[in-house]
């Protein structure tokens, strides 16, 4: 059996960790910026670590190592 790729969209999307956690930019950074609460746009700076249940899917399905 061949080698799996990874998926393409992942590999833009997301990047895992030394110990295995997957980091993903948060969202709601693209257009609409004057909607959104300065708190909000503060809070939303930077990467953030994705929950478990998600990371998991994000593993197994996309990043398949």
């Amino acid at each position: 059996m061949s080698k799996l790729k990874t998926k393409s969209s992942a590999k833009k999307r997301f990047r895992l960790t030394a110990s295995g956690l997957v980091k993903m930019g948060k969202a709601g950074r693209r257009h609409g910026m004057r909607k959104r609460t300065n708190e909000m746009l503060r809070d939303s700076r930077g990467s953030a670590i994705m929950a478990k249940p998600d990371a998991k899917r994000v593993k197994d399905y996309y990043l398949h190592g």
